[in-house]
């Protein structure tokens, strides 16, 4: 389950809304806590949520879904992530990705033309070089602490593209993917695809993950519609109204659970939902059918 941080009703009372709901994840049957990153809007800093969630949950992962290593300083950003792994007990998964917008790289000065397949692998490699204790930096020490699992943190790549799949079987653990219809036959040409491109370099079977909006009640594609008008703000309003048309998954929670069925069923590791409200009970009502 992903928390609801971009919701536009979020900043008027952040604390307590994330914390109720990371508490009644953890509580629940869902197997990760799952949250985004964007730089230039209204949600909350990654690594500082990361702390919080840490501290307000005991069992579930804490997966990032996803970050961008290019918007962040790599040695700096591998530290907070393995401080996070510390504080989480270990429970830390990273996925990250490119990026889509260029308004959240000029946000922070960061070089735009690092928006590339090889500048994330590069961020990684840096990130998996400070875990390992080398030291990257001209400095006595090296950069701590060590992450808590071995290696560090698993690394997911967040991904709809068939190039960064087969680029990424070098790097990446698995797949954080993302499909905009809930679309399970899109989802398994993917997974099909990852497992071939791992298999070609010699490793282990990845992870294989997906996410998709929902919304569960008495007007779910309305309530859809609203969340990616917010959500979708750099895109023109006609183009998002068309794909609030069929974007993820408005239904009834047995109608959501026999979606989950048919991912599990084509090899899906997990499936993170992501919330089109900050209303509580839909989490409530979902972990009472699954």
């Amino acid at each position: 389950m992903t928390l609801p941080v971009m919701e536009p009703d979020l900043p008027l009372g952040m604390a307590s809304i994330l914390e109720a709901w990371s508490r009644t994840i953890d509580e629940g049957p869902y197997a990760s806590l799952c949250f985004g990153e964007r730089m230039a809007f209204d949600n909350p800093d990654s690594a500082t949520l990361l702390g919080a969630v840490a501290a307000w949950t005991e069992r579930v992962r804490l997966t990032t879904t996803v970050v961008v290593p290019q918007l962040h300083h790599p040695v700096l950003l591998a530290k907070s992530l393995a401080t996070a792994d510390q504080l989480s007990g270990g429970r830390l998964s990273v996925g990250i990705g490119v990026g889509g917008r260029e308004e959240d790289y000029r946000a922070v000065d960061a070089d735009l033309a690092t928006q590339t397949i090889a500048g994330m692998a590069g961020a990684v490699e840096t990130m998996r070089r400070v875990w390992a204790g080398e030291r990257v930096t001209d400095a006595v020490r090296p950069v701590g602490p060590p992450p808590l699992q071995p290696g560090g943190p698993e690394i997911l790549v967040g991904t709809m593209g068939k190039k960064t799949i087969r680029s990424a079987a070098r790097w990446a653990d698995g797949v954080a993917g993302v499909t905009l219809n809930a679309d399970v036959d899109e989802v398994d040409g993917l997974f099909r695809l990852a497992r071939e491109a791992w298999g070609s370099e010699g490793r282990e079977a990845p992870r294989l993950t997906t996410s998709f909006w929902f919304a569960v009640g008495d007007d779910p594609r309305g309530q859809v519609h609203r969340h990616l008008r917010h959500y979708m703000n750099w895109l023109p309003v006609e183009l998002v109204d068309a794909l609030a048309a069929t974007a993820g998954f408005a239904g009834t929670p047995t109608e959501l659970r026999d979606a989950l069925k048919r991912f599990e069923d084509i090899g899906c590791d997990e499936v993170h939902l992501i919330p089109t409200s900050s209303d509580l009970t839909q989490v409530e009502r979902i972990a009472e059918i699954l």
